[in-house]
C-alpha cells in the first residue's frame, strides 16, 4: 500500500488561467484535466460555462504532484477549503479506512464513493478544521 501527500487548490472559475500560469511559471505538466461537461451524469441544466470549468486536474512540478478544480457553479469557496489536503492511496479499501476515521467527529463534505476521476474519493473536514480530499489511484 502506498501513501502519499498532495495539496489540492480550489478556485472560482480560475483554474485553467492557474494551470497556463503555473506552466509557464514553474514548469508544471498537466497530468489529467477532466471538465464538469466531461463528467458523466452531469445535470443537463448546467451551463456551457459550468461545463468548462475543471472538475479535476493533475499536474506535476519537478517531482511533486498538485491537484486543483474549480468550485462548481460559481459557488464561493469556504474558508478553510482553498486549500486542502489530499491523500492518495492505491487501495479503495484503505481510502475508505482513512476517510471513516478522519470523519469522526468531524463532517462530510462529500461522501466516499466511486468517481470519473477515481474508483473511491471523498471529501471531509475533521474534528480540527482541517479538510481532506481522500483520492484512490489505481497503478
Amino acid at each position: 500500500m502506498t501513501l502519499k501527500i498532495t495539496p489540492y487548490i480550489t478556485l472560482e472559475g480560475r483554474t485553467q488561467e492557474a494551470i497556463q500560469f503555473y506552466e509557464q511559471a514553474i514548469g508544471a505538466k498537466v497530468l489529467s484535466l477532466l471538465t464538469y461537461g466531461d463528467m458523466p451524469g452531469m445535470p443537463s441544466t448546467f451551463t456551457d460555462e459550468l461545463n468548462h470549468l475543471v472538475a479535476h486536474a493533475k499536474l506535476t512540478i519537478g517531482t511533486a504532484e498538485l491537484m486543483l478544480s474549480d468550485a462548481p457553479g460559481g459557488m464561493p469557496i469556504e474558508s478553510g477549503k482553498r486549500v486542502t489536503i489530499c491523500l492518495t492511496t492505491d487501495s479503495v479499501e484503505e481510502s475508505r479506512r482513512i476517510f471513516e476515521a478522519l470523519q469522526q467527529e468531524g463532517h462530510v463534505n462529500m461522501p466516499f464513493k466511486e468517481e470519473p476521476f477515481s474508483p473511491g474519493f471523498g471529501d471531509v473536514t475533521d474534528k480540527f478544521g482541517v479538510t481532506f480530499q481522500i483520492y484512490t489511484e489505481l497503478t
